[in-house]
C-alpha cells in the first residue's frame, strides 16, 4: 500500500519541485488550510488533482501564484482588484479576474470559464512556486466534500495512500480558506466568505461587498462545500452523549 512521506517544510523543497517537475502532485502548508497542488500549467498535474480528491472537473481552482508580476502574465487586473491584491497579497484573498489570453495555465484550472481565481500565498507555498517558476494550482487537501485539512497528519489520514509528499508545515495560522471576491464595472462581489473579513476588504475597496452568485464562479461554491457528514440538530437545549454543542450570542 502507497504510504505518503510526511517532511518538514525546511526539508521537503528539492523533492517537492522534482515531485511537481514530473507531473505529480504534493500536499503542502499555507496560512489558509493545507493544499493538494500541481503545476498549473501542466495538464497531467492538474489532472492528478481531481482524481485524488475525487472533485469533479467543472469545479474550479485557485491558481496561487509567487508575485503581482507573475499574477498579471495570467490575468488582466483592473485597478480595484490591484489595489486589493496589494493590500491582502500575501494573504489569505483570491481574486477572480478575467484570463489573459495565451496564459499557459490548463483549461482544467478553470473549468471552462474565461476567469481565472488568483492567490498569493504566505511561506512554504510562495518559495516553492518561486522556486517553480510557474503558478500551483492548489485546493484544499482533503477528499472532496471532507472537511479541509489543517494539519499534516489530518492530510496524511486522509489522502496518504494517494500521493507521495506531505510537507508538514506545523498547524496553519489561519485555519479557513482564502476569501474570494470578484470585481465587475466597479462593484465588488462576495463568491465566499473566508480568512479576511468582510468589512477589512470594504475599508480598502471604498464599496460595500454584495453577495450572491449566478452558479459556479469561483472554486469553494458548491452546496455542499461546507456541509457536515454528521447528523445534526438544531435548537437543542442539551448536548448528548458523542456530540459538540455550536452556539451563538449570550
Amino acid at each position: 500500500m502507497r504510504v505518503a512521506d510526511v517532511l518538514a517544510a525546511g526539508e521537503a523543497m528539492e523533492r517537492a519541485l522534482a515531485l511537481l517537475e514530473g507531473g505529480d502532485v504534493v500536499a503542502i502548508p499555507t496560512e489558509t488550510v493545507y493544499g493538494l497542488a500541481g503545476d498549473a500549467t501542466n495538464g497531467v498535474g492538474v489532472a492528478r488533482i481531481f482524481e485524488v480528491k475525487g472533485r469533479p472537473r467543472f469545479n474550479p481552482l485557485i491558481a496561487h501564484v509567487a508575485d503581482l508580476a507573475m499574477a498579471e502574465r495570467i490575468a488582466l487586473f483592473d485597478p480595484l482588484s490591484k489595489r486589493l491584491a496589494q493590500t491582502f497579497w500575501p494573504g489569505p484573498l483570491t481574486l477572480v479576474l478575467p484570463q489573459r489570453p495565451g496564459n499557459g495555465i490548463h483549461p482544467l484550472v478553470t473549468a471552462g470559464l474565461d476567469t481565472i481565481a488568483l492567490r498569493m500565498p504566505k511561506g512554504f507555498g510562495g518559495e516553492l512556486i518561486a522556486r517553480l517558476g510557474r503558478p500551483l494550482a492548489a485546493p484544499s487537501a482533503n477528499s472532496s466534500g471532507k472537511i479541509s485539512a489543517t494539519t499534516a497528519e489530518a492530510v496524511a489520514a486522509d489522502l496518504g495512500s494517494k500521493i507521495s509528499l506531505v510537507v508538514d508545515g506545523g498547524a496553519t495560522s489561519v485555519g479557513l480558506e482564502s476569501t474570494i471576491v470578484k470585481v465587475e464595472g466597479g462593484k465588488l462581489r462576495l463568491l465566499r466568505p473566508g480568512g479576511i473579513a468582510a468589512e477589512e476588504i470594504e475599508a480598502t475597496a471604498g464599496v460595500k461587498l454584495s453577495r450572491g452568485a449566478a452558479g459556479i464562479e469561483a472554486p469553494g461554491m458548491l452546496a455542499s462545500h461546507y456541509a457536515p457528514s454528521a447528523a445534526v440538530r438544531i435548537n437543542a437545549a442539551e448536548v448528548a452523549k458523542g456530540e459538540a454543542l455550536l452556539a451563538f450570542g449570550t
